[in-house]
């Protein structure tokens, strides 16, 4: 595909500059250009066909399978964009008076109230616009707590463990505590021997994925819980991997004290590219006071903004929060009511089915179910055959999948980290488990018989790499 300068053409111009009636700007001698700027010039239809072609290069949810681990990526019912462009929630200007934004408050406060009773505690605020910035409010939160009581100088340290999403240890150092990790044990949970010998009056609290990053729940988690309040301190759960358990088990039920939600991957939202995202903190009634200003509340009928809140820690975002991902995320679990754990229980179906098929193909690092992902290891094909998890992650793009998350977490070599969630139909996960087979099969298979040469044998016919001789891969 030739780039947009190379088609251009001088002369060739798709419009004009409209003409208006105003003085012509002077621009300063100093600020001008001594050359025009290179801009490409085609014909209207040219410009069109370009854009229209990128457009078709682009992959996304809605053009193939995204099975990215620990950063949910599923299908945004286009329901939730026709609600989320209805002309009172589209065109409402943040600073409205509260008399004319009655109805945004009320959904802002359903919301929260949804999201209070998912996480099983006790209030929400809807301020941070991502998973990131809700990790760092948590820790925001557990510092201002400690301080409140007079603990601040003394609780130094936040415990993560070694399968934590990278934003857990820069979130920690952000808000100004230090860093302590924790070992993972041989069935996937956290080594108790090694949290115990770190947990003492100093702590500040935990930051824990449940389920982990390997995509499994940790089974001593009401034990890890009894440690950390035993010595006072706080536990933080990063909800990037609530989509396993919603309507389930509830954060606060297994002894969390703060979580973050991240609204554009548990309760849909197109968050390819970066963005739009949203980040909800709920917490514990002890942490209420302290929650950023303004939150949303509700008098007899009236819904407002509480600005009142002396312990509050601030804002952490401009206004009330990215409204359009509450307004989707709303319309998302209205259309499930009841019957929300179904999202939680087909993802864990969907992901346990996966491995089954796989777990034989690739090394399993630990012999468990999973919960709404699972890691695999390929270092069994490195060793055997020198073939990566690069190498696996590559290939998949020539049978139109999007690559899983590779080499995370850390902790397991060769890692391929897969999430199908609940929106994939089983065609399409026995499609993606025949490509990783395939592959497989086909990178142990070149050593095995090269003799046959790549234009003779069928599973061979172009794996060889441009240039690569038949010769070359004979000797290697």
């Amino acid at each position: 595909m030739k780039l947009i300068f190379e088609k251009s053409q001088a002369g060739r111009r798709a419009g004009t500059v409209p003409s208006y009636d105003l003085p012509r700007a002077e621009v300063p001698e100093e600020l001008r250009r001594g050359d025009p700027p290179r801009l490409p010039e085609l014909a209207e239809p040219e410009i069109i066909r370009h854009f229209t072609a990128l457009a078709d290069r682009t992959f996304g949810v809605d053009t193939g399978f995204y099975p990215l681990g620990s950063c949910t990526m599923k299908h945004n019912p286009r329901v939730n964009e026709r609600v989320v462009a209805l002309p009172g929630f589209r065109d409402l200007h943040p600073l409205q008076e509260e008399d004319g934004a009655q109805g945004a408050l009320e959904l802002m406060w359903r919301l929260q109230e949804i999201l209070a009773e998912v996480c099983g505690l006790h209030a929400v605020s809807l301020q941070p616009a991502a998973g990131s910035q809700g990790e760092l409010t948590g820790l925001m939160l557990m510092r201002a707590y400690f301080a409140d009581r007079g603990e601040a100088e003394r609780r130094k340290f936040v415990i993560t463990a070694d399968t934590a999403h990278g934003t857990n240890p820069a979130s920690v150092t952000m808000a100004g505590f230090e860093l302590k990790k924790v070992e993972t044990d041989a069935r996937g949970n956290l080594d108790l021997n090694d949290l115990r010998a770190k947990v003492n009056e100093e702590t500040a609290g935990l930051m824990l994925t449940n389920p982990s990053t390997l995509g499994l729940f940790d089974e001593h988690i009401e034990e890890v819980a009894e440690i950390f309040h035993g010595a006072g301190a706080l536990l933080y759960y990063d909800g990037a991997n609530l989509n396993a358990v919603c309507g389930i088990s509830r954060p606060g039920d297994m002894g969390f004290d703060i979580v973050h939600i991240n609204l554009h991957k548990t309760f849909s939202q197109p968050h390819g590219g970066g963005g739009p995202g949203g980040g909800p903190v709920a917490v514990r009634d002890i942490l209420e006071p302290f929650l950023p200003a303004p939150t949303v509340m509700r008098d007899e009928e009236e819904f407002r903004l509480d600005y009142n809140r002396p312990k509050s820690i601030g804002k952490v975002r401009g206004y009330t929060g990215p409204f359009g991902v509450f307004v989707r995320s709303y319309a998302f679990i209205r259309s499930y009511g009841p019957e929300l754990r179904r999202m939680s229980e087909v993802a864990v179906l969907n992901a346990n089915y996966m491995l089954s098929r796989l777990k034989g193909t690739y090394d399993l690092p630990f012999e468990r179910l999973c919960m709404h992902e699972f890691v695999l290891s390929a270092r069994n094909l490195k060793r055997d055959h020198g073939v990566n998890a690069l190498d696996v992650a590559k290939r998949l793009m020539d049978y139109s999948f999007h690559p899983p998350t590779i080499y995370f977490p850390l902790i397991v070599p060769e890692a391929l980290m897969i999430e199908p969630t609940e929106t994939e139909p089983k065609e399409t996960l026995d499609a993606f488990c025949d490509a990783m087979e395939k592959i497989a099969e086909v990178k142990a298979a070149k050593r095995a018989i090269v003799k046959y040469g790549f234009d003779q044998h069928p599973d061979l016919r172009g794996e060889r790499a441009e240039g690569e001789t038949v010769e070359a891969q004979k000797g290697a």
